[in-house]
């Protein structure tokens, strides 16, 4: 077997799981050509809009299930890359919850691709920054007196440069906070101690929320700063926020609003984002929450609480301003019929018949459907030649009700931490 026939049978499994990868991109291509234009325009704004302290403004795209908003993500992603964004693709789930801005964090970052690298990216740009020319500019700010970021951040860049060549451990640990995990204080301090600045960046308290925030915009200025034109952050399954309680609904609206680059003061300059969500996100849920978020805060009534209304009710103005998926066309299914049977062909050595798919075409079937249909059907023709496969498909039926599961998050102090944030500082709205 060829290398080229088991990149093609990669792409084949991909399709039939209904998770395409590089391989399956690469075989289909994409047919959405008014979204790949619009992302484009994305990716060539974003250093101008990062020289003026700028935020490109995000992209929500919504299709029905299996209509491709997956496949078009992979395909965005590798877009991405080859233009040289670091990029990272996040399925909002149970464990990756939009409410909380700590484990979103982390799943960017552990899900990140730095171009033509393969380990963690951040430990790939730290390798990087003695030859990066924004890096000196970068240091200087974050060190500042002026910083806008917890001393944390500037000690921890004190602490690496002062480790690094000697300490590779230290330098790991460094890396590993800015990753997204638990900073070590009395190391910290007791390194900071060695370099003469203890005193100069003391470390305090902070919330994980305002922590996890801050950590988003310092990851986004480090890769400028090592060279790179900004990060792309490719979210999916959006829907999902419908199956939350209402008032982490009303986190997740604002967090959306936040990654969207909707909310003044909070912007990430360098930051480029997209989502993809089922186009039945509004009918469901959306349009009562519109009214029921707001009163159920106001019942609340507290400083943290009208902020977070304010930002939530900004989150659902940006979710009506999704771009639909084209649905495919008759053209489109049986161009894409055609490309999967040169690709089942090429991969297994046999020449499938395109006469052997029986069948009404139907645009209101979802591609993944045919996609399943045809890899199953040749396959089973494939092993018993003469057989006439008959492939029966049914709906399944998803439900964006309320789930008690998603409800929880293993955060003991995710709700106080919250509040507490949120009376922090006062920002301004959408």
């Amino acid at each position: 077997m060829t290398e080229a026939m088991i990149t093609l049978r990669r792409a084949i499994e991909a399709l039939r799981a209904g998770v395409p990868n590089r391989d399956a991109v690469r075989v289909l291509g994409c047919s959405q050509p008014h979204i790949e234009e619009m992302f484009q325009q994305q990716l060539g704004e974003c250093p101008t809009l990062s020289a003026d302290g700028k935020q490109v403004p995000g992209l929500l795209v919504m299709g029905g299930f299996g209509s491709g908003k997956s496949h078009l993500l992979e395909h965005l992603h590798h877009a991405a890359l080859e233009q040289g964004f670091v990029s990272s693709r996040i399925v909002i789930s149970k464990e990756t919850p939009l409410f909380d801005p700590s484990k979103l964090y982390r799943a960017a970052i552990d899900a990140a691709v730095v171009p033509d690298k393969k380990g963690s990216a951040l430990r790939e740009i730290a390798q990087t920054l003695d030859r990066a020319p924004g890096y000196p500019s970068f240091y200087q700010r974050v060190t500042s007196d002026t910083s806008e970021f917890d001393t944390r951040f500037a000690a921890s860049l004190v602490v690496y440069e002062n480790a690094k060549g000697r300490d590779i451990d230290l330098c790991d640990r460094v890396v590993s906070f800015w990753s997204g995990h638990k900073l070590n204080v009395t190391e910290f301090r007791k390194a900071l101690k060695q370099c003469g600045e203890a005193v100069t960046y003391p470390i305090g308290k902070i919330a994980p929320r305002d922590l996890a925030l801050q950590r988003f915009r310092f990851a986004t200025q480090l890769m400028l700063a090592a060279g790179y034109p900004g990060w792309v952050l490719l979210f999916d399954e959006v829907e999902l926020i419908c199956r939350y309680s209402l008032l982490q609904r009303a986190k997740s609206y604002a967090e959306f609003a936040r990654r969207m680059g909707a909310l003044k003061g909070e912007t990430v300059p360098g930051m480029v984002t997209v989502f993809a969500s089922t186009d039945d996100l509004g009918l469901a849920v959306l349009e009562k929450d519109e009214d029921q978020v707001p009163a159920k805060l106001a019942v609340r009534d507290s400083d943290g609480d009208s902020l977070l209304s304010s930002q939530a009710r900004c989150g659902m103005r940006k979710l009506r301003e999704a771009v639909a998926l084209t649905p495919p066309d008759r053209a489109m299914i049986e161009e894409t019929k055609e490309k999967l049977r040169q690709v089942h062909a090429q991969a297994y050595d046999w020449s499938p018949s395109p006469a052997r798919f029986a069948g009404e075409v139907l645009t209101t079937t979802r591609m993944r459907t045919y996609v399943r249909s045809w890899i199953n059907q040749w396959d089973l023709e494939r092993l018993y030649p003469g057989y006439t496969a008959e492939i029966e498909t049914k709906e399944i039926q998803t439900t964006l009700e309320e789930d008690r599961d998603l409800e929880h998050t293993s955060d003991p102090n995710e709700e106080s931490e919250w509040g507490a944030a949120h009376q922090s500082v006062v920002r301004e709205g959408c």
